[in-house]
Formats: C-alpha cells, sequence, structure tokens
C-alpha cells in the first residue's frame, strides 16, 4: 500500500493570522469567564440549599433540606474561592499589562 500523494496547492495562510499570543490570551479570557460562571453557578447552588428550608413549607422536606446544610456551606464557600481565584487573576492581568 502506497502513500497517498502530496497535495498541489499549499494551505492559505489567513486562518493563521493571528498570533500565538492573542490566541493563549482569549483562551486565557475564556478560562477566566468560566471559572467566574462556576464561582457565581456554585455560590447559587449553596446559598438555595441554605435559605431553601425557611420556604418550604412541608415539615418532612423541610428537615431533609435542613440536615444537608454541610452541602450548602460548601457549595458556597467553593463558589466564593473561584471567584476569588478570578479576582485575582484579574488583578494579577492588570498590573501584568
Amino acid at each position: 500500500m502506497s502513500l497517498p500523494k502530496p497535495p498541489k496547492r499549499r494551505p492559505s495562510k489567513a486562518g493563521y493570522s493571528t498570533s500565538a499570543g492573542a490566541a493563549q490570551n482569549r483562551a486565557s479570557q475564556k478560562a477566566n469567564n468560566e471559572l467566574l460562571f462556576k464561582g457565581i453557578l456554585c455560590s447559587l447552588i449553596g446559598l438555595g440549599v441554605l435559605i431553601s428550608p425557611y420556604f418550604i413549607t412541608s415539615p418532612g422536606m423541610q428537615g431533609i433540606v435542613a440536615q444537608s446544610s454541610l452541602v450548602g456551606w460548601f457549595a458556597l464557600v467553593l463558589g466564593v474561592a473561584f471567584i476569588g481565584v478570578y479576582a485575582w487573576r484579574r488583578l494579577a492581568s492588570a498590573k501584568k499589562q
């Protein structure tokens, strides 16, 4: 079995016009934005778990959700930590520029 023939035309450089630094900057911005999204989402879930027993009318369900307060605190702390890391990265990039 022989190898295929090489292409006759070279690929255009139009798709590669951005520099590697710009691509890396976009990737880091996307990672930072995802970190912020995860932080906000975890914080909202944690607050929801911690606050929801006060609004649930069924005593049985209220007790079940109240017992999961440790999970709510963990989600809240994790979300605040993600938001803190996001803020730390933003401050570090602002100082670098």
